[in-house]
């Protein structure tokens, strides 16, 4: 069963803007509205017969009825244009409120998460410097020793095959 048509109210210039519908949303939509004109109170139920009778003979299309007579409208911009004395300019819009500073709350602790790293990287690198050094150290001193010991053990074997030499030179005879 399909819903009942109802009829809304728009002002769209100097002109009423009716449409039948079955809900409002349906109306933004007629209308062409991005905005929930109801919730700010620019458009309306009717309920009055006289006004409701050609919107619901043609159910979703827009109706637009002028509002007054021209004079009448005339009449009303009159009234609402802003009076200048002496021919001064409208007085400027008040400035509006300034927007707050954005908060560097997120910003400091990003750099003091990286300054902590970078100092946890620092000293790990000092550490692996020190040990590398530790280590070249060792190596040098056991080189040193190597370098003794075959010196010594090439002497013994020289002092060895000299010896060798000369007791096969007696054996020969």
């Amino acid at each position: 069963m399909p819903r009942p048509l109802k009829v809304f109210r728009t002002a769209i210039g100097f002109h009423d803007a009716y449409v039948a519908t079955p809900t409002m949303k349906a109306a933004l939509a007629a209308w062409g509205a991005d905005r929930n004109l109801f919730a700010s109170g620019r458009a309306e139920l009717v309920i009055d017969p006289k006004l409701t009778k050609a919107p619901l003979a043609e159910p979703g299309t827009v109706i637009k009825v002028l509002r007054g007579t021209e004079a009448e409208q005339f009449a009303a911009l009159e009234k609402s244009a802003p009076r200048r004395a002496g021919g001064e300019k409208p007085a400027a819009p008040p400035p509006s409120k300034p927007r707050p500073r954005p908060s560097r709350i997120a910003l400091d602790r990003a750099e003091q998460a990286l300054a902590a790293a970078q100092a946890r990287h620092d000293k790990a690198l000092d550490a692996l410097a020190k040990r590398e050094a530790a280590l070249r150290e060792e190596r040098h001193a056991l080189a040193r020793k190597w370098d003794e010991e075959l010196q010594a053990l090439e002497q013994a074997r020289e002092r060895a095959k000299d010896a060798y030499d000369e007791a096969m030179q007696d054996w020969r005879g």
